[in-house]
Parts: structure tokens; C-alpha cells; sequence
């Protein structure tokens, strides 16, 4: 069972897809300060300078704070805000996927056209026997 372990975590695709999985959530965390440093702000200043993280509305009469972090601790809270940052998070990372995905199909179509293509194969020995036939008759 040691030696299959061994096999299996030597193979290429598994050291590809733990960096795959490191690179990705650095890339998550660039993603998500992009939307909450960058994006969150400016749309917030568009929409009267509120934070969209701090738009929740209390689910008991007990929750009376303004800022979300104070509202949970009073009580249950629907956070709408919050969830409209990440969903705008999802859909900026799914775009950027999109675009590298896309690059990529791009980058392997011009390849595919700039290799040459590859010669025709031989004949099979018995069709090659057949056409040598063919061309003994025709000249007789």
C-alpha cells in the first residue's frame, strides 16, 4: 500500500494540481481584496458612501446596531451586503478564468496550426504487393 501511495503522489498531475490548488487560493485572496479594497468602495461611494458589507437587516427585534460585526452579536442577522460582495467576487474570479481559459484554447489552436503536418503513412505491405501488381499489369 506504501509503494502505491508512492506511485501515486510521484505522478506529474498530482504535483500539478497541488500547485494549481496554492497558486489558486493566492489568487482567491488577490481577488478578494481587489473586490473589497478596490471595487466595494467605489461602488459603495456610487450608492451614497455605504458599505455593502454592512447591509443587513435584523431577523429579531433584539438586533438594533448599525454595523453588521455589532448586529451579530445581538442577534440573527440577514446579511445581504455581504453576500452581494461575494457573489460580485465569484464573478470577477469566473471572468478572469474565462479570459486565461480562453487565452490559452487560443494559444493552442495557433500551435496546432503552425505544426506542420505529419506525413502520410505507408501502406500496408499487402496493399503496397497489390499496387506493385497493378503496375507489372499496366506495363505489360
Amino acid at each position: 500500500m506504501l509503494k502505491e501511495f508512492q506511485e501515486f503522489i510521484s505522478k506529474g498531475n498530482v504535483m500539478d494540481l497541488a500547485v494549481g490548488v496554492i497558486i489558486g487560493a493566492a489568487f482567491g485572496k488577490i481577488v478578494d481584496s481587489l473586490v473589497n479594497d478596490i471595487i466595494m468602495p467605489i461602488v459603495g461611494a456610487i450608492f451614497g458612501g455605504l458599505d455593502f458589507n454592512n447591509y443587513f437587516f435584523g431577523l429579531s427585534s433584539a438586533v438594533t446596531a448599525v454595523t453588521l460585526a455589532e448586529a451579530k452579536k445581538q442577534g440573527a442577522v440577514f446579511a445581504y451586503g455581504s453576500f452581494i460582495t461575494v457573489v460580485l467576487n465569484f464573478l470577477i474570479l469566473a471572468w478572469i478564468i474565462f479570459i486565461m481559459v480562453k487565452a490559452v484554447n487560443n494559444m493552442r489552436k495557433r500551435l496546432e496550426k503552425e505544426k506542420p503536418a505529419p506525413a502520410p503513412a505507408a501502406p500496408p505491405a499487402d496493399v503496397a504487393l497489390l499496387t506493385e501488381i497493378r503496375d507489372l499489369l499496366a506495363k505489360k
